[in-house]
């Protein structure tokens, strides 16, 4: 059985754990305290630190760079997924830099600003020390005074979307391509707290977000 090693709110951690439930293949989650990685390490033979990391059997799967895509790439072929067929090569890649970059730089600060209701209390130091070491003392208050602001931005960047929706059910054309998960694992990240609103100018990205949860391998196979 696979196993995805996760934190699981992490965006990154949450496009791989729909993909795995999207082929309907059993796996196994396994959480890893977001200020210990030690296990994580030890897994990789001291090469990586960062999650998810995918185990299947002897192989050890973990991403070569902030947006190689091994993991998805790897399930892919392993459980015939069909998520990045050749005619969608390159545009996917544009999109899923544009996602992790622009669309993830607002989701992950709405839901980091209500961390104390998702970080267990034993992680929270370390959590609040991290985000501070990387963004700067106080960022998490900041971020939190600055919400409206970062609430209308993710709107403005999702508006691509909203409109790709316009004339098809997914993305790119009438089923789930890698861009579809990369996207809602962004957006299920910015739902993680509970707290953050759907945006209201994104209906259609609404009921895809729903069609994206719910969807399964057998149901889009010819």
């Amino acid at each position: 059985m696979m196993e995805l090693f996760q934190i699981p709110w992490s965006p990154f951690c949450l496009v791989q754990r729909r993909i795995l439930e999207f082929s309907g293949r059993p796996f196994r989650l396994v959480n890893v305290p977001s200020h210990d990685r030690s296990q994580v390490w030890k897994l990789t033979r001291k090469r990586y630190y960062q999650v998810p990391v995918l185990r299947d059997g002897r192989t050890i799967v973990f991403e070569v760079a902030d947006d190689s895509q091994v993991i998805a790439k790897y399930l892919d072929v392993k459980l015939g997924l069909d998520l990045f067929p050749p005619r969608w090569e390159g545009l996917q890649e544009i999109l899923w830099k544009y996602i992790e970059d622009a669309v993830e730089a607002c989701t992950f600060r709405l839901n980091d600003i209500h961390w104390r209701e998702f970080v267990p209390e034993p992680e929270q130091l370390d959590f609040l020390r991290f985000k501070e070491r990387r963004f700067g003392r106080g960022c998490l208050d900041q971020w939190a005074k600055e919400r409206k602001e970062w609430l209308g931005r993710l709107e403005q960047r999702l508006m691509p979307f909203e409109r790709m929706l316009e004339s098809r059910e997914f993305l790119l054309d009438d089923r789930p391509r890698f861009v579809d998960f990369d996207l809602w694992g962004m957006l299920a990240n910015y739902l993680y707290a509970g707290r953050n609103p759907w945006p209201a100018r994104c209906r259609r990205l609404r009921d895809w977000y729903q069609r994206m949860k719910d969807a399964r391998l057998q149901q889009v196979e010819p």
